[in-house]
């Protein structure tokens, strides 16, 4: 049986260096401007993204180094050598004192803007845990207690985000409100199904079109306990996130630079030239990580049935509904529920990681961005008698994967378009 792993891996490569700000940002940067460049960016690809800025300005264009300046706001790892944008590395699903410096900071700088100046905002994946800046009542402790309930509950992002901007100062448009005096232009990596612009980073330049009622909706939905600083948060009418009509987007720009599609169509052209024929479920899926693992390997039966040489492809951004005790991430669940359904096909190979290099996790530079599977992966279950319903159950892909040798460790990617996952049906002999 051949090895597909460098197959897969290439994929997966191939899907990350399409959303690259090295190769991506330079072609989208505005024009120098009358007075400053305030660049002010959040996310995984923050300090990457500056670091493409400075060689632009700084390099091609000679812009004068005192007239650029900024804050990068990213996860912890994820920093680059900047030369006049400061770099903070911050905490990574929850937020830590890090972030708190690094938003105040940026909604600092976004007020000194003035109309000659451009106010260059660089958002991507993981902006909204970076920035972080609670609104006046609530403590730091009590913002991460929310963002703990919310990343436990299954919840979509889109959700999730839509409670963070009404506990903000910074998201739902409030860094346009603060800077509006410039001209604004935000270059934004899209990792969020269907690349909606206000839950990108939870969307700090742009109208939110959900509501405080939306947002305590979600909270009695997936009932979560809050504080009652929190609860009185979000009946507060000032809390209200920036609508559209407010003068805060009279000269503010929104662009997406890199798309997930983008990143999964590159990974496709790459199965097909292997000889695959190529099932593209979409950018967009989201749902239990297990659930649509089982949907996924059904797919693969059939097509393993039917002799066909098949790759199974799709983005998007699952969740996990956390009952157990143990670690991982979406993708490392779903290549566990794969490993579970397929562990008797030695003719079906699969990836599932996150393209920034990080899947769940502690918020270290060193986690897994996903695991792969294939007949090694079933080899090592059977000689370790290893049972991976009993590892489904307590939500720990990773010490099963661990345990096979089966963790994909790519470290920081410097991007982030949600999820790419892979699976490889042969013919069989």
């Amino acid at each position: 049986m051949p090895d597909h792993r460098k197959l897969l891996r290439t994929i997966f490569d191939t899907a990350v260096a399409a959303a690259h700000p090295d190769s991506i940002l330079g072609a989208h940067l505005p024009p120098v401007p009358k007075g400053r460049v305030i660049c002010l960016a959040a996310g995984k690809s923050a300090a990457a993204m500056a670091a493409a800025a400075e060689r632009h300005y700084l390099d091609a264009l000679s812009l004068d180094p005192a007239r650029l300046v900024g804050v990068a706001t990213t996860r912890h790892g994820h920093g680059v050598p900047t030369r006049r944008i400061e770099v903070v590395e911050a905490g990574h699903p929850v937020p830590d004192e890090a972030g708190l410096r690094g938003a105040d900071a940026s909604l600092k700088l976004a007020g000194t803007a003035t109309a000659d100046d451009l106010l260059l905002v660089l958002l991507s994946g993981g902006g909204s845990a970076n920035w972080i800046a609670p609104v006046d009542g609530i403590s730091f402790a009590q913002k991460q207690q929310v963002n703990r309930a919310l990343l436990r509950s299954g919840a979509p992002i889109g959700e999730v985000n839509t409670v963070r901007k009404h506990l903000s100062r910074i998201k739902g448009g409030r860094l346009a409100r603060a800077g509006q005096r410039a001209e604004i232009v935000t270059l934004a990596i899209s990792d969020v199904p269907r690349d909606e612009p206000s839950a990108i980073a939870s969307g700090p330049t742009v109208p939110d079109p959900t509501t405080l009622a939306d947002a305590r909706a979600l909270v009695a939905r997936y009932n979560l306990t809050l504080d009652d600083a929190v609860a009185h948060a979000l009946n507060d009418p000032a809390n209200e996130s920036c609508k559209p009509g407010d003068a805060a987007f009279a000269r503010a720009r929104f662009e997406i630079i890199a798309r997930p599609k983008q990143s999964l169509d590159a990974a496709v052209k790459v199965a097909r030239e292997a000889g695959y024929e190529v099932r593209d479920l979409g950018a967009d899926l989201e749902g239990e990580a297990h659930d649509v693992a089982a949907a996924h390997a059904r797919l693969a039966l059939e097509a393993r049935a039917k002799g066909q040489k098949l790759a199974i492809l799709s983005g998007g951004e699952l969740t996990v509904t956390v009952r157990g005790n143990g670690r991982g991430g979406p993708n490392q669940e779903y290549a566990l529920a794969l490993a579970s359904l397929l562990k008797d096909t030695p003719d079906i190979s699969a990836l599932a990681a996150d393209t920034d290099g990080a899947d769940g996790g502690a918020g270290s530079a060193s986690d897994p961005a996903g695991a792969m599977i294939d007949a090694r992966t079933f080899a090592a279950m059977r000689a370790q008698n290893l049972d991976p319903a009993a590892f489904l159950a307590n939500n720990d892909a990773t010490g099963f994967f661990a345990a096979t040798g089966d963790l994909l460790l790519t470290g920081p990617t410097l991007t982030n378009v949600n999820d790419v996952r892979v699976i490889l049906v042969d013919q069989t002999d």
